[in-house]
């Protein structure tokens, strides 16, 4: 079963709550070598359609990375396409869409759609740095900017893509540091997920303030 946002009727009711999200969008090559990217694409592109058609108050977000992380507009999903180069930077992403949602207000989180474990970081020196296997400094900084996303109070919820050992070793650390949500799915059920998924929390928060 695949849905889009058309396939869901939304009760209206008062909106009393804000959700700001964003999306980090896995770019890097490993996504169309398994057939994992256009499924993914096409995931982001149905919870943007369903955010700013029935929850316009909702913020929703776009970050694609690879070697590097890189804000993306919703005039660019469509077009958007995997990058040519090596790496998974997950800390690159996580710390522009910590500083994006750090401008926004109500329950904040971040949705990952990935299918590698992180194998690179930006150094010191503020250059991408890509090693793999990975290795613990990559770790260690993915781990710190996650960190900082728990202190702001960012949940970051993980959508796993046919994982290897090392990402779910990797996640495992991420949920146990963050108390975020980790699911495994395949490229035909990751619109399930994500799209009930959001709207599951979003009537949970809803009836939490009723």
């Amino acid at each position: 079963m695949s849905l889009s946002a058309e396939d869901f009727e939304i009760e209206q009711a008062e909106q009393t709550v804000r959700v700001s999200i964003v999306l980090m969008l896995d770019l890097s090559l490993s996504m169309p070598m398994r057939d994992n990217f256009l499924p993914a694409k096409k995931v982001a592109m149905a919870l943007h359609s369903l955010i700013s058609t029935q929850y316009p108050r909702d913020f929703m977000g776009l970050v694609g990375f690879s070697e590097v992380g890189r804000v993306l507009t919703a005039e660019q999903l469509p077009e958007v396409s995997w990058d040519f180069v090596y790496g998974t930077n997950m800390q690159h992403g996580f710390q522009l869409s910590r500083r994006m949602l750090a401008r926004e207000s109500g329950t904040k989180q971040i949705i990952m759609i990935t299918d590698g474990e992180p194998t690179a970081h930006i150094n010191r020196w503020g250059e991408p740095e890509f090693h793999y296997p990975p290795v613990r400094e990559t770790v260690d900084a993915t781990l710190l900017e996650v960190a900082r996303c728990t202190r702001e109070d960012i949940r970051i919820n993980t959508f796993m893509l046919d994982p290897d050992p090392g990402l779910q070793r990797f996640v495992e650390d991420l949920t146990s540091l963050n108390r975020g949500r980790a699911f495994f799915t395949s490229p035909e059920n990751l619109g399930d997920y994500v799209l009930v998924d959001f709207l599951e929390q979003r009537r949970r928060l809803l009836e939490g303030r009723r």
